[in-house]
């Protein structure tokens, strides 16, 4: 019960980071590098606060496991943000953990585990569930810079949650990832060039830095130890439900019934899954 509480509460930060991205970026018209650069530097200030309140020792700031984290949380942050020009909340989010789930997937057969017929068959049916809610119809078109910029970020995260399975010390890692993490979006703010700050953007920013990214992802690398690699993946699924969820309540973002049906196999999936891990 511990556990599923620690996940359930982890993807609904996941999804929080959606719903505020989108916010930020396009209802309060910040810029997309300037949100990642505001976002990362709240997330690495609350993490290593949260060291420092610890009694054990404060982690290495530098490993080559900790560069890899940083890279593709980097890679994560810029493409994550970048894509929330254009795509709601909800779309943002089923494309990128569509993508997590065939990368975590891919590698998890590249590893040669074992893989149970039933959360094969999770996975497909919470897969139905996303190109359902994804198949363009008519009004529907899903913009295609968002959508390479989404699934590059989907195939960062994916590295990230790879990387973070053995971790000893997940807070401490997370901390570190960071911390190393903020100076990579700044040279990319530098580089593209940062724009005009609102306040109410800005506060935005530091709201998903903090809470939803910084300590959500500190609770998920706590989580992913005792998660195998593919229910790590399915469990993620369920973010996309969530923030879909959360943009019809707080961006009115059009409720259909496709997206109901989309919903119900997804969790149906997830369901299948953690059925077969019992």
């Amino acid at each position: 019960m511990k556990l599923f509480a620690l996940v359930a509460l982890t993807m609904c930060a996941f999804a929080a980071n959606s719903v505020l991205n989108r916010i930020g970026v396009a209802l309060q018209g910040m810029e997309p590098l300037d949100f990642a650069t505001v976002r990362t530097a709240a997330g690495a200030a609350v993490l290593w606060l949260l060291i420092s309140l610890r009694k054990a020792p404060r982690p290495p700031a530098f490993t080559a496991k900790r560069a890899a984290g940083a890279a593709a949380l980097a890679i994560y942050m810029v493409g994550f943000s970048w894509a929330y020009i254009t795509l709601d909340a909800g779309l943002g989010a089923l494309i990128l953990f569509g993508v997590l789930q065939i990368v975590v997937f891919g590698w998890t057969v590249i590893e040669g585990r074992k893989i149970p017929l039933l959360r094969w068959i999770g996975a497909a049916i919470a897969l139905t569930g996303l190109c359902v809610l994804l198949w363009p119809s008519g009004a529907a078109s899903v913009n295609l810079g968002g959508a390479i910029s989404m699934a590059t970020a989907g195939m960062s995260w994916a590295a990230y949650t790879l990387l973070g399975r053995a971790e000893a010390d997940p807070l401490g890692a997370t901390a570190s990832n960071f911390l190393l993490c903020m100076p990579l979006v700044a040279i990319a703010m530098v580089w593209v060039g940062s724009g005009t700050m609102p306040l109410n953007g800005i506060m935005t920013a530091i709201i998903a830095g903090a809470i939803t990214s910084g300590v959500g992802y500190a609770m998920w690398y706590q989580a992913l130890p005792s998660l195998p690699t593919t229910i790590a993946g399915i469990a993620q699924l369920s973010v996309p439900v969530i923030a879909v969820t959360a943009g019809v309540i707080f961006l009115k973002e059009p409720l259909t019934l496709r997206l109901v049906i989309a919903g119900g196999l997804v969790l149906g999936g997830i369901a299948t899954s953690l059925t077969a891990r019992r």
